[in-house]
């Protein structure tokens, strides 16, 4: 047997007390905002570990020392951890650990990203990895926006190159109020959820659901929030002053001077200008290869050291080129002006047998859009960090092959952008589907992208509300989506909004300002800009030039091809019939085991789905058999009374009478005097096993049992 008095403690451990960190707090929004820096992960180059109320995160920001080979973009990652420990759960599955990102993960890494993103040199290649873990979540206190203000934090104080800080704002609008970053109460009711990202002086990012907001109250919203970031960055700068690093130098991927010269010289603006100006995107990129090869003859014997950094260079020459002919011409490169749309079509049932579908085209870019509509329990479950959210009916998913884009590769599932692009256009829709009581569905709407040539994400939303009209789906309203770019000089008074970019001008322009919405209001918005933010005055010309877009796509193509929802689902969709019971009386219908409910669907080729509340959804293509199972439910969950004729199917015979079953579960007596007017010596003279009669109740016997006469029944 082992002894372990004599065990004893190495002499040579010594207790280290911590170090001691900083915390920094303030108030927002009513509640406590409070940073530790110096706490956690001293090796990421900046760390931040922050609390919103009880709502608890770690930010880091890590870059490598050395630029990565080969690339020509800034190699930026975001990542946003949901913990299932974070609100007292064990992950599902067989691991019972986090798995790949959820959905809602990646989303709010894109919202992060992109008001970060502007912010690092536009020439800098170093790999930086942005991470914000959950830790723990107060409904109170929105993790994802304590997220965002915990990676500008982490960004600022550490070596990186970065311009910030920036801040993020989340707005309500709860009984026409507006609500600064809502409790998750309050985000369950609200009208809007939208958020601001900002920079000391102007707004860097908007995303936003809404249930058609005016334009004004958008605006309105849009601008408190940016008053509130305001004292969240001075909150920051006073961490950065205390704590922040120097920042590192890094080496500069810039085109050289000479190479610059020598090639515009040999190409000249004219020519370039030339190459650049056509509707076609085939055409022009043949044009640019042509400029490429004729560039590369040039140099492959003088300047070899050159080569490769062509690509770059005549990227930049196309960009310069693009950008001053619409900021000091007013010209585009497919010849438009600066408000007119591409040329628009729009038509419905372009697919057969499927429940509904619609193709819309503007310019190059065609979106074909399918719905599907089945029974509630085909609703999509979430298992997430928000309680308020375990299911959603209504699924968009999007699409985007490479042959959108004339390219050869293999597809390997949706990408974030994909994913992004497909809740962007399912946010737009939401308010104006119909309620589960009044049309108890599940829906999912697919848009495949035929071809990409600029904001296909609003081109989705255009053909879904199409092909969700064309399904029989009882949408409140029309929606469409539009984006507006942006081309800047260089004071804040020069610029140029453009309605309607395409691939060309979103690539070299500034800003991607997607607006969805019906006649009424706003129901989605999503602005991607490269710069360091926009004044109030480009807000809200964007936002009035969308809402003139979208009216003139509604009324003139989209209504042209279908004006409202068919009055009833396409024929191959499953027919939904609901009805409401007692809850008391669910027990009745499922039956011991689920026998009855069992035996229903099979009787009848049915679905049946039952909520807590009491409804009924039966589900199926044969209106007769839905009729037939609508009919048992309602026997079962019924109070027979007297007078009541009924039909039941003979199941036993005794010597005194027969029983009969007149829905699953559900029996009665018929007494040997009740069968026939003429008196009878045995049940089996008249009735056999199986036999099909109709009767009249009689109300209960004297054991409880309900009784019924077929002799009565007229």
């Amino acid at each position: 047997m082992a002894n372990f008095e004599d065990t004893k403690v190495p002499t040579t451990a010594k207790i280290i007390m911590q170090k001691p960190y900083k915390t920094y707090s303030m108030e927002l929004a009513g509640r406590t905002l409070s940073v530790d820096i110096g706490r956690a992960s001293a090796q990421a180059n900046g760390a931040a570990f922050i609390h919103y109320g009880d709502t608890t995160l770690l930010c880091t920001a890590t870059a490598t020392d050395k630029p990565r080979d080969g690339v020509d973009f800034f190699p930026l990652s975001v990542e946003y951890e949901e913990k299932m420990y974070a609100v007292g759960k064990i992950p599902g599955g067989f691991n019972k650990r986090e798995g790949k990102a959820s959905e809602h993960a990646i989303l709010t890494s894109r919202v992060i990203d992109r008001p970060m993103r502007p912010l690092f040199p536009k020439d800098y290649r170093n790999d930086v990895t942005l991470n914000c873990m959950v830790m723990a979540v107060d409904p109170l206190c929105a993790p994802e926006v304590t997220a965002m203000i915990g990676a500008s934090i982490a960004t600022s104080i550490s070596d990186i190159p970065f311009d910030g800080p920036i801040s993020a704002t989340q707005v309500g609008l709860v009984d026409g109020e507006l609500v600064y970053n809502p409790t998750s109460a309050q985000r369950n009711v609200s009208d809007l959820a939208l958020t601001v990202a900002s920079t000391r002086e102007k707004v860097i990012m908007i995303e936003a659901g809404a249930n058609e907001v005016p334009d004004d109250l958008m605006i309105k919203a849009i601008y408190g929030a940016h008053e509130v970031n305001q004292q969240v960055i001075a909150f920051i700068d006073t961490i950065v002053a205390e704590n922040g690093k120097p920042k590192h130098e890094y080496e500069s991927v810039d085109t050289p001077a000479d190479l610059w010269d020598d090639m515009v010289s040999f190409i000249t603006p004219e020519a370039m200008e030339v190459a650049v100006f056509t509707d076609e995107k085939q055409k022009r990129e043949a044009n640019i290869r042509e400029i490429t090869d004729r560039l590369e003859e040039r140099y492959a014997e003088t300047h070899p050291e050159w080569l490769p950094l062509l690509a770059d260079a005549v990227y930049k020459f196309q960009k310069k080129t693009v950008r001053k002919m619409i900021l000091k011409d007013h010209k585009r490169p497919d010849g438009r002006n600066l408000t007119e749309i591409r040329t628009l079509s729009a038509e419905v049932d372009t697919v057969p047998r499927v429940h509904g579908s619609a193709m819309f085209t503007r310019g190059q870019t065609q979106i074909c859009n399918v719905v599907t509509l089945a029974p509630l329990s085909e609703n999509q479950k979430i298992d997430g960090l928000d309680e308020n959210e375990t299911a959603k009916r209504y699924m968009h998913h999007y699409n985007f092959p490479s042959y959108s884009v004339g390219e050869t590769k293999p597809s390997r599932g949706p990408g974030r952008r994909e994913i992004g692009h497909g809740a962007l256009a399912e946010r737009a829709l939401l308010p104006v589907l119909p309620s589960e009581e009044d049309f108890p569905y599940a829906i999912r709407s697919v848009s495949e992208t035929f071809e990409s040539n600029g904001s296909t994400s609003q081109a989705s939303v255009c053909s879904s509300c199409m092909a969700l009209m064309a399904a029989g789906v009882p949408i409140k309203d029309m929606v469409a989506g539009i984006s507006c770019g942006l081309v800047t000089g260089d004071t804040d008074d020069d610029y140029v909004v453009l309605t309607d970019i395409q691939g060309l001008e979103d690539f070299f322009g500034d800003m991607d300002f997607k607006v969805a919405g019906t006649h009424k209001g706003i129901t989605a918005i999503q602005m991607d800009i490269k710069i360091h933010g926009l004044t109030r005055d480009i807000v809200e010309e964007a936002i009035r030039k969308t809402h003139e877009a979208r009216n003139f796509i509604m009324d003139e193509v989209m209504s042209k091809a279908i004006a409202e929802p068919r009055p009833t689902v396409n024929k191959y969709a499953p027919k939904i019939v609901s009805i409401n019971i007692d809850p008391a009386k669910i027990g009745d219908v499922v039956g011991k085991q689920g026998k009855v409910i069992n035996k229903i669907i099979a009787d009848t080729g049915v679905k049946i789905d039952i909520t807590d509340d009491g409804m009924v959804s039966v589900c199926g293509t044969d209106a007769d058999m839905i009729q037939k199972a609508i009919d048992t439910i309602n026997i079962i969950v019924t109070d027979f009374y007297e007078g009541q004729v009924l039909t039941g199917t003979v199941i036993s015979i005794k010597e005194f009478g027969a029983f009969l079953e007149f829905a699953p579960g559900k029996e009665g007596m018929v007494h040997i005097s009740k069968i026939s007017s003429e008196r009878i010596a045995k049940v089996e003279d008249v009735l056999t096993m199986g036999d099909v009669v109709k009767v009249v109740c009689l109300g209960k016997d004297k054991m409880g049992r309900y009784s019924f006469s077929i002799k009565d029944c007229k």
